[in-house]
C-alpha cells in the first residue's frame, strides 16, 4: 500500500494540511515532560478516542527503544502493527511525524517511496506517528496511531497530545 502523491481531498474530506500547518502542530504540542504515568495516561486517551468511534486501531507509544503502551482495539490486525513499525522509524529517522515527512516530499512533486531511498517495507511516510518531544530534551519517543485513513491517524494523535499538554 503506498500513498498516493496527490494532496487532494477525497470526497467529503477535509484538505490535507499544509507542511507549514503540520510543523506548527510539531511546535506547538512540545511537553514539558514525559513520564511513565505520562505514557499510560496519553495510551488512555488514544484509547478512548477510538472507542468513542469504533475506530479499529493499534496504538503504540514508545520512549527511546522501549516500548511502554501498546493496545490493540477490536477489528484492528497484526498489520496495524506492522504499519506502527514502519511509521515509526520514519519518526525516528527524520524526527519529524509520519505525516509531515510524507507532505513534504509531496510538496517538492515527489513521493518519500520515491526518493527516500529508504525500502518501503521498512519505512512508510504515512500519517499516524508523531515524535514525543520534550522541552529542553528535544525528542525522546513516538507516539503512533494504525487503522484509519492516514490524516485521521495522524488527527487522533494530535487531539490526544493536546488534550495530555492541557
Amino acid at each position: 500500500m503506498s500513498a498516493p502523491a496527490s494532496n487532494a481531498p477525497a470526497p467529503n474530506e477535509a484538505p490535507a494540511p499544509t507542511v507549514a500547518e503540520l510543523e506548527a502542530q510539531e511546535a506547538r504540542l512540545i511537553l514539558r515532560h514525559f513520564t511513565y504515568d505520562d505514557a499510560w495516561a496519553l495510551g488512555s486517551l488514544l484509547v478512548e478516542l477510538a472507542r468513542e468511534r469504533n475506530a479499529p486501531v493499534a496504538i503504540d507509544i514508545r520512549r527511546g527503544a522501549q516500548q511502554l503502551f501498546h493496545c490493540a482495539l477490536p477489528g484492528s490486525t497484526a498489520d496495524n502493527d506492522a504499519w506502527i513499525d514502519r511509521k515509526r522509524r520514519v519518526v525516528e529517522r527524520y524526527g519529524a511525524s509520519s505525516f509531515l515527512v510524507g507532505t513534504r516530499f509531496r510538496a517538492k512533486g515527489t513521493t518519500f517511496e520515491e526518493s527516500s531511498r529508504l525500502d518501503p517495507d521498512l519505512y512508510a511516510a504515512h500519517g499516524g506517528s508523531f515524535p514525543i518531544a520534550v522541552e529542553g530534551a528535544g525528542v525522546i519517543g513516538t507516539v503512533t496511531v494504525s487503522g484509519l485513513p492516514q490524516a485521521e491517524d495522524h488527527a487522533m494523535v494530535v487531539r490526544a497530545l493536546e488534550r495530555l499538554r492541557g
